[in-house]
């Protein structure tokens, strides 16, 4: 569950502030100040792309100041205009294959025009608002080419690494690596040895000295070791040469064949926006992670986000910079270190300008080995096996591999453009995949289907029909969510044709984890040849029904109002057959079921025999039949799928991330409003959600000892109370007689008194919903119990201990019922408002 909250809607019936005739208007709101969070943070971003940059550049083959005029652009352009505020922007190693191919083949003044025009077209996709568009590109795509470009880096580096000179081929440079190890330069390699180790060893760094040392950026620490070693060593190793800016070679004119430079303008255009958004889309992510950062930093606005993209590229190549696009090392930096603002980014850029002018003597004793070692560490972290254990999870590991493959062996844009046609093979081979199946047990044909149904399983299934006899009992299982009208017909016709000849069909679907039909002959009766009996497994439930205790009028046994509910239900049954067009699985599975069930003239629905004893129910009440029927789906549909993770938390134990409190009304289905699984929350449900306070007599101590095993025990990062309208226990307490007996359950409501006085202290503000006053009383003592509550919460020993040493965090919470609405509290002590969770929030 995000703790974002989108902007609040405002208030209709709020009064606007206006100023007199005669007084000065009032003053404009300022921009963030400085803070010495934002220092700090662009002190820290600084010394990591300082090095990076020139590393970056050394890649390229561009001069080395054009890495630090895209660092200072991207920095200080990107971090006024764009919309990701704490996304630092620069040259990034995504961009080192392509930059590098360009400046072989036209030059570097083209490749600063291209990288201009790059910039315009940007431009012109944040003027067109198309930026979400960017992040329909399969992910698998994504990480391919990154690794595809890291492997490539990687082979190019690792021969400065040995002393060498890299050529512009992977092919050339894996051909000519046995060559290159054999006349290594001892210096070149020791210089690279110290610059990898350090850069791996300093993070890692034990104790409290760690901690304090690891405040210094390892990229940092590891050049300028390398640096001072080389130095004391008195090493000949090439350095870094950055000749006085009045020779820097600026853009010329574009200079090639008009589609090689239109290729080369939307390759550039492609791989910098990409990396950039989805770079927006994870620091946003990480803003969400870290409660301090998530109310004072807004949302990317992605447009924005590619207009500044655009500019800084405008500016760049002008210049004489390299392409800029968001880069994660650094920006995943600049929100570790605490950056609350853009200002953190525009002073990174601002450091950067100043280094490029005032130390380029120290910058030029840097060896290129150190530099190099530095970027094919870089580069092999960007083939992550994170990335490959997640597309593999998601059977994607194909389009990776041909995205990877494609990137090294045949260029950026040839590497993408082949993961989007594997990506679109790999959809239609999912899509027309249909494995259907037949075998026949104690004389029942099973006919099983997993995978959609279209036109072109029809031959297939229409065979296997086919092989089920004529007259024969036959089910027919559909595991799948799509049938096309193709499919839907040859199933209606095959359908009809077996009961005409006295056969039975049981269509059962997947997802509905009940029968769709009942078996039946022809004319309502059954194969036996008597009358059909009622039977209410007969219920023909959509998938969502279950959970809406089955309204589809199950009878009950006996007299008229048997009778008049079974023709109720078959009459509507028969018209929803009849006038639905069949668009889904669902839909479909209505009408197929019509012929020979429910909607056939002469079937009735059967009601279960009354048990012989009120108090001693069995498995033939409507009730025992829905517990089973529902056990028997989960068996049937859902185990399978949840068996492989249940058996991993049977092994691992619980590790549940949220302790939720909430109440015990049925209506609340806490894994379905949070989208959680198993293994996920740690539930506490009673009426009321009340949380006892501690040190009470006679108290209850069952929530508070869930509260301390969650906290102390099972490490919870987040406690929600979770409150939701018409709740009865608020109503009871709003109603509340003294001179009632004390039942258990009015001693229980006792802890909710505090809330109702809370609601009527008028001293307090009161809470409001989205911007709006509460609807009536019920609602507001609702969203006051949720704050109290709260209260009461931070009152136990571990909750407070936990939230002294910031490892936890509270957030209230509000689900409207009759909305399907849930609201966060936002602002606890200003205003007390609980804010809309739309849809845009929950998919962060």
């Amino acid at each position: 569950m995000s703790a974002c909250t989108p902007t609040r809607h405002d208030d209709p019936h709020r009064k606007e502030h206006s100023h007199e005739p005669h007084s000065p208007p009032s003053p404009r709101p300022r921009g963030p100040r400085l803070t010495g969070a934002d220092v700090s943070a662009s002190i820290a971003v600084f010394l990591i792309a300082l090095p990076l940059s020139l590393g970056i550049a050394l890649a390229t083959g561009a001069p080395l100041q054009a890495g630090l005029v895209a660092a200072a652009v991207g920095g200080v352009v990107v971090g006024r205009l764009g919309g990701a505020p704490l996304q630092v922007s620069g040259p990034a190693a995504g961009l080192t294959v392509v930059t590098a191919e360009l400046i072989q083949r036209y030059g570097w003044r083209t490749t600063c025009a291209i990288t201009v025009l790059a910039g315009l077209a940007q431009l012109g996709l944040g003027l067109l608002r198309v930026a979400r568009t960017a992040l329909a590109v399969s992910p698998a795509i994504v990480h391919g080419m990154l690794a595809g470009i890291g492997v490539t880096i990687a082979v190019a580096q690792l021969h400065i690494v040995l002393g060498g000179t890299p050529h512009s081929s992977v092919l050339l440079n894996l051909r000519d690596l046995p060559a290159q190890l054999a006349r290594v330069q001892t210096a070149a390699l020791s210089v690279s040895a110290l610059t990898l180790c350090l850069l791996l060893a300093w993070p890692r760094l034990p104790g409290r000295a760690g901690r304090l040392l690891r405040v210094v950026p390892a990229p940092l620490v590891a050049v300028t070791g390398a640096t001072t070693s080389a130095a004391l060593l008195g090493f000949g190793l090439p350095k870094v040469d950055l000749p006085s800016w009045s020779s820097h070679a600026l853009a010329g004119l574009p200079e090639g064949p008009a589609l090689g430079l239109i290729a080369a303008v939307l390759t550039i255009t492609l791989v910098c926006s990409v990396q950039s958004l989805l770079g927006a889309v994870a620091v946003d992510k990480m803003v969400a992670a870290r409660p301090a950062l998530s109310g004072r930093v807004r949302r990317a606005d992605l447009d924005r986000e590619l207009l500044g993209q655009g500019a800084a590229n405008v500016v760049s190549g002008t210049l004489g910079g390299l392409p800029i696009a968001g880069v994660a090392v650094r920006s995943t930096a600049n929100v570790n270190a605490g950056a609350v603002s853009r200002n953190s980014t525009m002073l990174h850029g601002v450091l950067v300008v100043i280094a490029a002018l005032l130390m380029v003597p120290i910058l030029e004793r840097i060896p290129l080995a150190s530099l190099a070692a530095l970027v094919m560490a870089v580069g092999i972290q960007m083939v992550s096996l994170h990335h490959i254990r997640t597309v593999t999870r998601h059977r994607e590991v194909l389009v990776y591999a041909v995205t990877t493959v494609g990137v090294v062996f045949l260029g950026v844009l040839e590497g993408v453009a082949l993961g989007i046609g594997m990506a679109v093979a790999v959809a239609l081979h999912r899509l027309t995949r249909t494995r259907i199946t037949h075998h026949e047990t104690e004389g029942v044909h099973h006919v099983h289907v997993r995978g959609q149904l279209t036109f072109l399983a029809v031959p297939r299934l229409s065979r296997t029909l086919h092989l089920v006899p004529q007259g024969a009992h036959a089910v027919v299982e559909l595991d799948g969510s799509f049938m096309d009208h193709a499919a839907y017909e040859s199933l209606q016709d095959w359908q009809n044709t077996q009961t005409a000849h006295g056969g039975t069909v049981e269509l059962v679907g997947r997802r509905t984890g009940v029968r769709i039909g009942e078996p039946t002959g022809p004319a309502g009766l059954h194969p036996d040849g008597g009358t059909t009996a009622p039977d209410s497994s007969g219920c023909r439930c959509h998938p969502w029904t279950p959970w809406r205790n089955h309204q589809c009028a199950i009878p009950e046994s006996g007299g008229p109002a048997q009778r008049n509910n079974a023709e109720t239900t078959t009459t509507r049954t028969s018209e929803d057959a009849e006038h639905t067009e069949p668009s889904d699985l669902t839909a479909k599975l209505d009408a197929l079921g019509a012929p020979g069930a429910l909607g056939t003239p002469g079937a009735t629905v059967e009601a279960p025999a009354p048990p012989s004893s009120p108090r001693a129910p069995d498995a033939t009440t409507p009730t025992a039949n829905q517990l089973a029927r529902g056990i028997s789906a989960f068996q049937r549909n859902t185990a399978p799928l949840v068996r492989s993770e249940l058996a991993r938390l049977a092994r691992e134990g619980q590790q549940p991330s949220q302790l939720f409190l909430t109440c015990a009304d049925s209506r609340l289905v806490t894994s379905m409003i949070t989208s959680s699984g198993p293994g996920d929350l740690f539930v506490v449900r009673n009426v009321g959600n009340l949380v006892p306070p501690p040190g009470e007599e006679s108290g209850d101590d069952s929530v508070a000892a869930a509260i301390e095993y969650a906290v102390d025990v099972l490490r919870v990062r987040s406690i929600t109370v979770c409150g939701h309208s018409g709740c009865g226990a608020m109503q009871a307490l709003l109603t509340a007689d003294q001179d009632t007996a004390q039942t258990p359950l009015r001693r229980w409501l006792r802890y909710g008194g505090p809330s109702v006085a809370r609601m009527a202290d008028g001293s307090r503000p009161a809470a409001r919903l989205a911007g709006r006053a509460a609807a009536d009383t019920v609602e507001q003592l609702c969203l006051t119990n949720v704050i109290q509550q709260l209260e009461h919460l931070r009152a136990h020993d571990s909750v407070s201990r936990a939230l002294r040493a910031g490892e936890l965090e509270l957030h209230g919470m509000y689900f409207h019922v009759g909305e399907a609405q849930a609201y966060l509290l936002s602002e606890v002590h200003e205003g007390e408002v609980f804010d809309h969770v739309g849809v845009a929030d929950l998919t962060v």
